[in-house]
């Protein structure tokens, strides 16, 4: 059966780094991407031409890499440059951090080295809330809160684990190593946990394997904005152009966004 055609309607949600527009089709919505770099929860914005574009080829590309491992996403194709279609859902306020090696802010929070392994991977749940920074839940705090259900935060946890499984092994492949990523899910209308938001070198920190482990030239992620290295965009076009030797082919939507 043919997608139904989506014209944009109202703005449903303005984020960091993308918009969220509301479609013909309430069970679908159209994202676009943003060219802004953020940093300490939005405090710090600069515009960067072209960055939208690549976070949005990225995540296309690691939403279908997913999809075909079997796990469900929010992804239904590429509407254009910068513009993805997904499915509506209700979102969870959680992030899901994955580290598969010690670095940012777990250097501050705990006796380790940079770059050291995890294994297994590290997952720490966070409450998704800007003006309370984002804080750390323990198993018992997210009892608190009663936001999933038991059953729910061990799907959350199985799914977010073959997430970065997936994604870990397929980057290695082409020299990239997923150092940690951040996930959020959604549920949709019939209550079914999905992969939502983006993955990109935004929510995921990349380092690229070809380069010396002490040269700030394999940091691939949002890093390079966070600590005034430049070339962000050189460093997410790298990452494009590596995950095209996947051969991964985003399905793109006949519909066009209307405005």
């Amino acid at each position: 059966m043919d997608s139904p055609t989506p014209v944009l309607g109202p703005l449903l949600h303005e984020g960091k780094a993308k918009r969220l527009y509301a479609t013909a089709d309430a069970r679908l919505c159209a994202v676009e991407f943003k060219d802004t770099a953020t940093a300490a929860n939005g405090r710090h914005q600069v515009y960067v031409p072209g960055k939208g574009r690549l976070n949005c080829r990225i995540s296309s590309q690691l939403f279908t890499l997913l999809e075909q491992g079997g796990l469900p996403t929010h992804f239904q194709g590429l509407l254009g440059d910068g513009w993805m279609l997904v499915r509506s859902l209700r979102m969870i306020p959680l992030e899901v951090v994955l580290r598969n090696r010690a670095a940012g802010s777990l250097l501050r929070q705990l006796p380790t080295v940079a770059g050291q392994p995890l294994a297994p991977p590290l997952l720490d749940f966070y409450f998704k809330d800007d003006a309370l920074g984002d804080p750390f839940l323990s198993e018992a705090r997210l009892a608190v809160l009663n936001i999933v259900t038991p059953e729910e935060r061990m799907r959350l946890e199985t799914m977010a684990r073959q997430v970065n499984s997936t994604l870990h092994q397929a980057l290695g492949r082409i020299d990239l190593d997923l150092v940690d990523l951040k996930l959020e899910f959604g549920r949709d209308h019939t209550g079914q946990l999905l992969l939502a938001d983006e993955l990109s070198p935004d929510n995921c920190r990349l380092w690229d394997q070809q380069q010396h482990p002490d040269s700030p030239e394999r940091i691939l992620d949002k890093d390079r904005f966070r600590q005034g290295l430049g070339g962000l965009v050189d460093a997410y076009r790298t990452v494009n152009q590596r995950l095209q030797a996947l051969d991964l082919k985003p399905r793109h939507s006949d519909s066009r966004v209307k405005s």
